[in-house]
C-alpha cells in the first residue's frame, strides 16, 4: 500500500486535477519552445541557402557571343601562331556585325569592348591547337565582358537613368542589336569549374582553388590519420593510467576547442618561420590543417575504441592472444567505422577553415591551377574571401556560387560519414 493510499489520498479530487493540468501546461510549453527553436533554426537555414541561391545562380551561366571569325593569314604567323594579332581579328569580326560604323575606329574599339579580354586568347588557343585553321572562317563562342553579362542577366536595368548605370544607351543598343541578330547565348558556365582565378569576373573560376583544397586535404589526411590513430591506440590501450596520461588527455581535449587562427599562427611560426618553407603552397596548408584536425581524430578514435565491448578483449586474451593481437586483430577492425566517421568529419571541418590558410598566405592571386602540392595555390575558403573583397559586381554572384560549391563538398563528406556509420555500425 502506497503512502498516498495510506493517507486516503483522493486521486479524483480537484487538487489532483489542478496538478495534472499544471503539469500538462508545463509539458506543452516545453514542447512549444522546442518546436519554436527548431522552426527558427530551419528558417535561418532556409534564409541562408535561399540568399546564396538567389545571388549565386547567376554565376552558373555566362553570356557568350557566337561569332563567325575569319582567321586572316596576314594577321597570324603560321610559324608562330602565338604571336598573331587576334585583337585585330576580333575587331574585324565586330566590324562585320556593325557595318554602319566601319569607318569609325573609336566606335569599333568600343564595340570590341563588348567581348571579354580573354576572347582573343580563346581564338589563339584554337589556332595553336590546329594551325591548319589559318585562312579559314570558324565559329567560336566567346564570353562577353562583365558589364554586358550583367545586362543580359537583368542585373543592370536599362530603365535606370543613364548617369546612374555603367552602360550608356548606345552601348545597350549595340548589345540589343547583337541579341536581335541571334548571336547572344547564355549556356552553362563550365568555366566556373574549369578556369583558374582571374581579375575579370567573366573569366574567373574555381579550378585552382578546388585542386589546392584537394592537395591540402590529401596532405592533412596522410599526416593526421596515422598519427591520430596511433596516438589514440596508445593512450587508450597501452598508456599507464597516471597523472601524465591524464594531463595529455586534458590537453588533447583543450586543443580540440582552440580557435583555428591559433593553429594558423603556429604553422606560420614553425613551418614558414623556422623551417623556411614557401608561403601559399598546399603542402604547408595541409600540415597546418593536420595540426588542427589531430585532436578531433584522436578523440573520435578513442571514443570508437571505448565503444568496443570488453568481452571482445577478454575472449581474445582468454584464447591466448597477446595484447597487440587483441588491439590490431579484434578491437581496431571493430572500431574502424567510428574512426572513419570521425576522420571524415574532421577533414570536412578542415576543408571549410579559412583563418589558418590566410595566415600562411594561401590567399595570393594565382592565375593557374597547381600541378603539385608544392606549387602556389589558393583554397576554396580563401578564394571566397578574395572574391568577396573584390569591388567588381560580377564577383558578387561568383562569391555566392563558390560558397554553394564549398557547401556541396561539405555536405557530401558528411553524407559519406553518415553512410559509413550506418553501413558498418555494429549493434552490441
Amino acid at each position: 500500500m502506497t503512502d498516498a493510499t495510506a493517507r486516503g489520498f483522493d486521486w479524483a479530487s480537484s487538487e489532483n486535477d489542478a496538478n495534472l493540468r499544471k503539469r500538462k501546461r508545463s509539458q506543452l510549453w516545453l514542447q512549444s519552445l522546442g518546436i519554436g527553436a527548431i522552426s527558427i533554426a530551419f528558417a535561418m537555414l532556409f534564409l541562408l541557402v535561399g540568399s546564396l541561391i538567389s545571388t549565386g545562380y547567376h554565376a552558373f551561366t555566362q553570356t557568350h557571343l557566337e561569332l563567325e571569325v575569319t582567321l586572316d593569314p596576314d594577321l597570324i604567323d603560321a610559324d608562330n601562331p602565338n604571336s598573331g594579332d587576334y585583337r585585330q581579328i576580333l575587331t574585324d569580326t565586330m566590324q562585320v556585325q556593325f557595318p554602319d560604323v566601319a569607318d569609325d575606329r573609336a566606335e569599333l574599339r568600343k564595340l570590341t569592348s563588348i567581348l571579354s579580354n580573354g576572347a582573343q586568347f580563346t581564338i589563339r588557343d584554337r589556332v595553336v591547337a590546329n594551325p591548319d585553321l589559318i585562312g579559314e572562317t570558324i565559329t567560336v563562342k566567346v564570353p562577353v565582358s562583365d558589364d554586358y553579362d550583367q545586362l543580359n542577366k537583368g542585373l543592370i536595368d536599362p530603365d535606370t537613368p543613364e548617369a546612374n548605370r555603367r552602360l550608356k544607351d548606345d552601348e545597350i543598343a549595340a548589345f540589343n542589336q547583337l541579341n536581335e541578330a541571334g548571336v547572344v547565348t547564355k549556356p552553362l558556365n563550365w568555366a566556373l569549374l574549369t578556369n583558374a582565378d582571374s581579375r575579370f569576373p567573366e573569366q574567373a573560376g574555381l579550378k585552382g582553388a578546388i585542386i589546392g583544397s584537394a592537395y591540402a586535404l590529401l596532405v592533412c589526411f596522410l599526416l593526421s590519420f596515422p598519427v591520430g590513430i596511433g596516438a589514440a591506440i596508445y593512450l587508450e590501450e597501452f598508456a599507464p593510467k597516471n597523472r601524465i596520461s591524464d594531463l595529455i588527455e586534458i590537453n588533447i581535449n583543450n586543443l580540440a576547442a582552440v580557435p583555428s587562427v591559433v593553429f594558423g599562427l603556429l604553422g606560420l611560426a614553425v613551418f614558414i618561420g623556422w623551417f623556411g618553407m614557401p608561403r601559399s603552397v598546399p603542402f604547408v596548408g595541409g600540415m597546418t590543417l593536420a595540426l588542427m584536425t589531430l585532436p578531433t581524430i584522436i578523440i573520435a578514435t578513442r571514443a570508437a575504441i571505448k565503444a568496443v565491448p570488453p568481452s571482445i578483449r577478454e575472449a581474445a586474451l582468454g584464447v591466448g592472444a597477446s595484447k597487440q593481437q587483441v588491439v590490431f586483430g579484434h578491437v581496431l577492425p571493430l572500431a574502424m567505422p567510428g574512426i572513419l566517421t570521425g576522420t571524415i568529419i574532421g577533414l570536412a571541418q578542415a576543408l571549410g577553415e579559412t583563418a589558418p590558410l590566410l595566415l600562411i598566405g594561401m590567399n595570393a592571386f594565382i592565375t593557374s591551377a597547381p600541378e603539385t602540392p608544392f606549387d602556389s595555390a589558393t583554397a576554396l575558403p580563401t578564394q571566397i574571401y578574395i572574391w568577396a573583397d573584390s569591388p567588381e559586381r560580377g564577383f558578387v554572384s561568383r562569391t555566392s556560387a563558390a560558397i554553394l560549391v564549398l557547401l556541396t563538398f561539405l555536405i557530401t563528406m558528411n553524407a559519406i560519414a553518415i553512410f559509413l556509420r550506418h553501413k558498418f555500425e555494429r549493434k552490441w
